[in-house]
C-alpha cells in the first residue's frame, strides 16, 4: 500500500468572541452619579466637598461609557483584522509552513517532504513523479517506526539535476516482513511564495505547487 496524502481541504468555520470590559470593572457613570448624589445628601454642611473636585470627578466618569465602548470597538477592530489576515493567507506569505500533503515544489534545488510510519517496515520505497505523473526519482527510505524527512536534491535516478519550479508528488511504499503494507501519513514543507483565492478557498503556493490554508501543520523559522 501506498503511503500518499493529496492536498486536500476541509473548511471549517472559527467563531470570534469579544467579551465586555465594562462587566469585569463593574462601575458606569450611572452608578457614580448615584454615590455622588449620595454623599452630596450625606455630607457635613458645615465642611462640604470642593465643588471643583465634584466636577472634575463628574467629567471623568460621564466620559467613562465612551472610553469603554470605544476600547470595545478597537478589541473587535483587532479581533476582525487578526481573522482576515489568518483567513487570506497573507499572514503566511514569504514564511517557511509544514502542512498535510505529498505535491511540492523544488525550491533552492531542494524540496522536502516528511512521512509517518505506524510500525517498522521491512522495506521502504520512496517514488517521485512530476506534474505528468512521471517517475524522476526512486530509492530507498527509513524502515522504523515514527515520523521521517526526506529531501531531495533535485536530481533524477539518471542523474539529470533540474531546474527549479514545477510541481513534485511523494509517494511512500512500505512494507512489514509479511509483505503487507504499513499505513502512514505524508507532508510537505516549503517556502510561501504565493497566494490565490480565485476559486472562493484561499490556496498557499509554494512555487508550482498548491495547499490550503487549513492543512497547514506548523510554521518554521
Amino acid at each position: 500500500m501506498t503511503i500518499s496524502t493529496v492536498n486536500s481541504y476541509s473548511a471549517t468555520t472559527t467563531t470570534t468572541t469579544s467579551s465586555s470590559s465594562s462587566s469585569s470593572l463593574g462601575l458606569t457613570s450611572e452608578d457614580f452619579l448615584e454615590l455622588m448624589l449620595e454623599q452630596l445628601q450625606s455630607q457635613n454642611p458645615l465642611d462640604p466637598t470642593d465643588t471643583d473636585t465634584y466636577l472634575d470627578r463628574m467629567v471623568s466618569y460621564a466620559s467613562y461609557d465612551t472610553q469603554n465602548s470605544i476600547s470595545e470597538q478597537l478589541g473587535t477592530l483587532v479581533d476582525s483584522v487578526d481573522s482576515m489576515i489568518s483567513g487570506s493567507g497573507l499572514g503566511y506569505l514569504g514564511t517557511t509552513v509544514e502542512a498535510y500533503g505529498n505535491t511540492t515544489s523544488l525550491q533552492d534545488g531542494s524540496a522536502t517532504w516528511g512521512y509517518s510510519l505506524e510500525s517498522d517496515a521491512e522495506s521502504t520505497t520512496i517514488t517521485i513523479t512530476d506534474s505528468d505523473g512521471n517517475t524522476v526519482w526512486t530509492g530507498d527510505g527509513e524502515t522504523d517506526s515514527g515520523s521521517h524527512t526526506f529531501t531531495w536534491d533535485g536530481t533524477t535516478t539518471d542523474g539529470t539535476q533540474l531546474a527549479d519550479g514545477g510541481s513534485y508528488t511523494i509517494s511512500v511504499n512500505a512494507t512489514d516482513a509479511d509483505g503487507d503494507a504499513i499505513d502512514g501519513t505524508t507532508t510537505v514543507t516549503g517556502l510561501v511564495t504565493g497566494i490565490d483565492s480565485s476559486s472562493g478557498e484561499t490556496v498557499l503556493q509554494i512555487g508550482g505547487a498548491e495547499i490550503q490554508v487549513d492543512n497547514i501543520l506548523s510554521i518554521q523559522s
